[in-house]
């Protein structure tokens, strides 16, 4: 059971900020590296990457193995793919163009294990240790997986009251490369439009006492949000981490 991580992850996150990297990759010992380093979770990206239900697996076994949570974007919201990695062990969700309280209810209750919500039943996965834990545990503590919920344009912000209204969220994770997009300045992440929706949205996150995520792809943008009060940094992605060390390896030899 991946509990005990996921225990102490919430507990850093409430009080101060956590840090990890997109994943893109399907090698485990990369998530391993990652772990080892001191990241404090990594993203699995299944919307935007390689791998499969299948890949994913090693992945998650890696990241438990180097005490690095395993949290999974799942490719689209969709409720049914939620339960899908959660029964593969993975601590939690981050789900993609969520834009309504609907949304995110469902989103929610496909996580969850009655009273909470409606996610199918079956303890002979992975996540249960193949029926090794005792199910009532099981069922209980599955519970504690973490919901990231992902606002990226326009019709996000106008709902955004309402999804902040629907208990069970515990991340609000805000796309700036999305959401410069929607607001017709595609890539401008520093834009000051796009910086007012993102501060607009953490303040009222705040008042609501639900944290903010980000994605950031320089360490100026990792420390300005943070200070801003944003929890939950998702700093750039490990094939561009990689590829920034390559060159400025190169750099310097050169």
């Amino acid at each position: 059971m991946i509990t005990p991580l996921i225990r102490s992850f919430k507990k850093k996150l409430e009080e101060g900020t956590v840090k990890g990297p997109f994943s893109k990759t399907e090698d485990p010992a990369m998530i391993e590296a990652m772990g080892y380093a001191g990241f404090d979770f990594v993203i699995l990206d299944l919307e935007h990457g390689p791998n499969s239900t299948r890949s994913l697996q090693g992945l998650v076994r890696a990241a438990c193995i180097a005490g690095i949570l395993p949290i999974v974007r799942i490719k689209e919201n969709y409720p049914g793919l939620a339960a899908e990695v959660l029964d593969i062990g993975a601590a939690g969700i981050q789900v993609p163009q969520v834009t309504n309280a609907h949304d995110a209810r469902e989103l929610i209750r496909a996580a969850r294990y009655a009273p909470e919500g409606n996610r199918g039943v079956c303890r002979f996965v992975r996540a249960a240790d193949y029926s090794a834990t005792d199910r009532f545990q099981y069922f209980k503590e599955a519970n504690e997986a973490l919901v990231i919920l992902q606002l990226e344009g326009i019709e996000a912000i106008q709902n955004l009251n309402e999804i902040l209204d629907v208990p069970g969220i515990d991340v609000l994770f805000i796309g700036p490369y999305d959401l410069s997009q929607s607001l017709g300045v595609t890539g401008q992440i520093n834009h000051p439009e796009v910086v007012c929706a993102m501060e607009h949205i953490v303040q009222k996150c705040r008042m609501k006492n639900v944290a903010t995520g980000t994605f950031v792809d320089t360490v100026g943008n990792a420390r300005r949000w943070k200070q801003a009060g944003v929890k939950y940094i998702a700093y750039s992605v490990d094939t561009g981490l990689m590829y920034e060390k390559c060159k400025e390896i190169i750099n310097e030899i050169s």
